[in-house]
């Protein structure tokens, strides 16, 4: 098996369900016998303080690493979950992975995502909860009209096993 050419990236904004899908992504790969390596890019920047330089930077580099320990012990299918809100950062993950970027942009009701971020959240991340509610609509708002994604799924109805089902569809990684 060569090593493919594109990472596949789950992309989109808080509470939509990319960290569910990528688990079910990874579950469907190794049920169908497909090499892979998972990243969620959130914990590659988590670090406080945030670093004197960029931290998507810092980010990149810790990435880069990663999956150059994964690609030492063989070929397989990288897919990502995130954020990517321009080209420059679509550019910035293509470069630590080596590969182009192929993205999958997850949404959701507007009602259903703060349900989501609500339930996420225990009374002692009170701050935290606030945060993301404040910023849920504007990021899915720049996220939409940024336009780098070739396959929008709604998840507001789908589960997070459906949604990985369509999506390694989408990359003729599943059988129909």
């Amino acid at each position: 098996m060569s090593q493919p050419d594109y990472a596949i990236f789950l992309n989109g904004g808080y509470g939509v369900g990319k960290s569910s899908v990528l688990e079910h992504v990874g579950d469907l790969l190794a049920k169908a016998g497909r090499p892979f390596s998972l990243m969620d890019v959130d914990w590659f920047h988590r670090s406080w303080p945030p670093a004197e330089q960029d931290n998507a930077l810092v980010e990149a580099r810790n990435i880069a690493a990663v999956w150059e320990c994964y690609r030492s012990v063989g070929p397989r299918q990288l897919v990502m979950c995130g954020v990517i809100a321009t080209e420059v950062d679509r550019e910035r993950y293509a470069a630590a992975v080596d590969c182009s970027v192929r993205m999958v942009r997850l949404t959701a009701d507007a009602d259903i995502i703060r349900k989501r971020l609500r339930g996420r959240y225990s009374a002692s991340q009170r701050s935290a909860l606030e945060w993301h509610l404040e910023r849920c609509d504007e990021i899915a708002a720049r996220l939409e009209a940024a336009g780098l994604d070739e396959l929008v799924i709604d998840t507001s109805t789908l589960g997070p096993q459906e949604v990985a089902e369509r999506t390694l569809r989408h990359f003729g990684l599943l059988e129909s």
